[in-house]
């Protein structure tokens, strides 16, 4: 967080935007406390809200819509030269894409809110070939309310926003978890039901 905060200080909002691209495209960029200490430096009065929320979403846009196209550009490559080396049939590619249509797009949309699912949400989503306005839909809404939520409790909590940024940080990181067990429960739980071909 050091790092973080001394390209924040040197660079401003031009040091979020980036950081949150690189962050949701995958590199391990702190983002939950990247958006909370800019919400602090806005109590402080370093930071104008309007103007961060502006910068933290246009970075949260910018990268999964990156992840996105590397999903559905590289991801669909690597699939289709190497997909039968993993038994990626072409059933299973339309399940997950029907899966997407169904309920993966909430996955887009909550999935911010979990730490290491929104990295792999936007390349699944673009390796199934989720429409792109679809996409836009839940992933854009998802990222303000993510945006919002983090700046805003960065502000309100003032200048105990450190210590209360790491216990926020360690029960999303639980419920993520959960979220996780309980989803490969569900689906061990369809696939032992499912009957055989």
């Amino acid at each position: 967080m050091d790092i973080v905060a001394h390209l924040i200080s040197h660079y401003g909002h031009l040091a979020v935007f980036c950081l949150l691209v690189l962050g949701i495209v995958g590199l391990p960029v702190p983002d939950e406390t990247l958006l909370t200490f800019s919400g602090y430096l806005v109590y402080r009065g370093e930071f104008h809200f309007l103007p961060t929320i502006l910068t933290t979403y246009a970075g949260s846009v910018c990268g999964i819509t990156l992840s996105y196209t590397i999903g559905r550009t590289g991801g669909l490559y690597l699939i289709h030269k190497y997909g039968s080396y993993l038994h990626l049939t072409k059933e299973r590619l339309d399940r997950v894409h029907n899966w997407f249509e169904r309920l993966g797009r909430w996955a887009l949309f909550f999935g911010y809110f979990m730490p290491g699912v929104r990295h792999f949400t936007a390349i699944v989503a673009g390796s199934s070939e989720l429409e792109p306005h679809v996409f836009a839909l839940f992933a854009y809404s998802g990222g303000l309310l993510w945006v919002i939520s983090f700046v805003s409790l960065g502000y309100f909590l003032g200048e105990q926003w450190s210590r209360m940024s790491d216990q926020v940080n360690s029960v999303l990181l639980w419920l993520t978890v959960g979220a996780i067990v309980v989803g490969l429960v569900v689906w061990w739980s369809r696939a032992r039901k499912r009957p055989a071909v």
